[in-house]
């Protein structure tokens, strides 16, 4: 396929470089000046001129109008207006002066078509029409028999063939211009979307991870002197976290690496299959944390599992950053949609400093400010199909609530027209 693309490409190259242009426009050169020379010379004159008529007499020089009407074809495709402007006042001055200029039409054919392959429709008609009058007022005047002898009845036909020709060869290449752009324009947006989403997928794992280390880290700074014991805990958590967080990041890494190999995962994707081990992670961190699901658990569309372990984790990671000493509870509910809910029993908006795991003062939310916590998950959920609603809790705290679709048509990317987002600011 590469090689035919390889060849593809040369071609093309080549159709279009000054090195063809200038061969045919020779080619066409010596091509009709023989033709006018062999017009001007007939084997049977009988057969081609009326009885009691010659032909006349054509000087060497008069064979240069021809060629100059040839040569100028390439540059038809640099300049075709001019070219054809060149081509039929060469011609026509090669009929205004008497010689039989059958051979000579063909030049100034080519030229208009060329021009009709560049301009729009309206316009190569126009300049059809104009150089058609031009030919045929020539022709009536300088035709060496009668005023409408040879080819005054062809050249009508002659000029309608190629305009018409040069429209739906333009028209054409048109068509196909824009199926390119368009390719191209999906392909960028896909590219968009993947370097979205792997954006997303890093800041989830390292957002989570660091806030994990950050928090234990403070607490065995805390208790290193006085309870070493809790501080290896701490220490335990710490190697725990940044294990998992390097795991997935290598298996992010991985997928960019054999982005165009087909690769087995190693890794099993992220999504609710891990909800436990996120939990246990997130206690582990020093956030007591409650899981309940509800409902018959079924198979997910892999975009709905993924953005639902997602949101979850980046809740809970809010939470152990912002929250300070507090509960949180995880809800996962299965229904005509699925439904989660992460709550916590932290700060609400504007909530007095408490004193956080040991780590001073809390920042705001993810997201509230300058991080994109709240915003990848909106994103997360639109891209599934789904709401999310952030903000305070009813009871204090803070609440995530997202309502995803289970079904496969319902969860596709273009659903995101359809997605309703709520933010309640802290």
């Amino acid at each position: 396929m590469e090689e035919e693309q390889v060849w593809r490409d040369r071609l093309e190259a080549w159709w279009s470089s000054p090195v063809r242009n200038a061969l045919f426009g020779l080619g066409m050169a010596a091509l009709l000046v023989w033709g006018a020379y062999a017009e001007a010379h007939p084997t049977t004159p009988n057969s081609y001129f009326p009885a009691g008529q010659h032909a006349p007499y054509t000087p060497t020089a008069a064979y240069l109008l021809v060629a100059v009407a040839a040569l100028a074809l390439a540059f038809r495709h640099r300049w075709p207006a001019a070219v054809l402007v060149v081509s039929a006042g060469a011609v026509s001055i090669y009929t205004l002066l008497g010689y039989v200029n059958g051979a000579a039409l063909v030049a100034p054919m080519i030229a208009l078509y060329a021009l009709a392959c560049h301009v729009s429709a309206r316009r190569a008609l126009a300049w059809g029409i104009g150089m058609l009058a031009v030919l045929m007022a020539a022709m009536y005047v300088g035709n060496p028999v009668s005023p409408t002898w040879g080819a005054w009845d062809v050249t009508p036909f002659m000029v309608a063939v190629a305009c018409f020709a040069g429209i739906a060869v333009g028209n054409r290449r048109a068509y196909v211009a824009s199926i390119k752009e368009r390719a191209e324009a999906d392909a960028r947006r896909r590219i968009d979307e993947e370097r979205l989403r792997i954006a997303r997928e890093l800041h989830d794992v390292v957002a989570h991870t660091m806030a994990t280390i950050n928090v234990q880290a403070s607490a065995a700074t805390a208790l290193l002197r006085d309870r070493p014991e809790q501080a290896a805990e701490s220490l335990t958590a710490i190697r725990a976290a940044s294990k998992d967080g390097l795991r997935e990041l290598r298996a992010i890494l991985n997928v960019l690496r054999h982005a165009d190999e087909a690769l087995d995962p190693t890794e099993p994707a992220p999504g609710l299959a891990r909800l436990d081990a996120l939990a246990e992670g997130v206690r582990s961190a020093g956030l007591p944390v409650t899981v309940t699901v509800t409902g018959e658990p079924r198979p997910l569309p892999a975009v709905t599992d993924v953005a639902a372990y997602r949101i979850i984790q980046e809740a809970l990671t809010n939470s152990i950053r912002h929250a300070g000493p507090a509960t949180a509870t995880v809800s996962v509910r299965y229904a005509d949609s699925l439904l989660i809910e992460v709550t916590d029993t932290g700060r609400g908006p504007g909530g007095a400093g408490q004193a956080g795991f040991a780590a001073g003062p809390p920042a705001p939310r993810s997201g509230q400010a300058t991080g994109h916590g709240l915003r990848g998950m909106r994103e997360r959920a639109a891209a599934a199909g789904g709401t999310i609603e952030i903000g305070p809790g009813r009871e204090g705290g803070f609440r995530v609530a997202a309502r995803l679709p289970t079904d496969t048509a319902a969860a596709a990317p273009d659903a995101a027209d359809a997605i309703r987002t709520q933010e309640v600011s802290r």
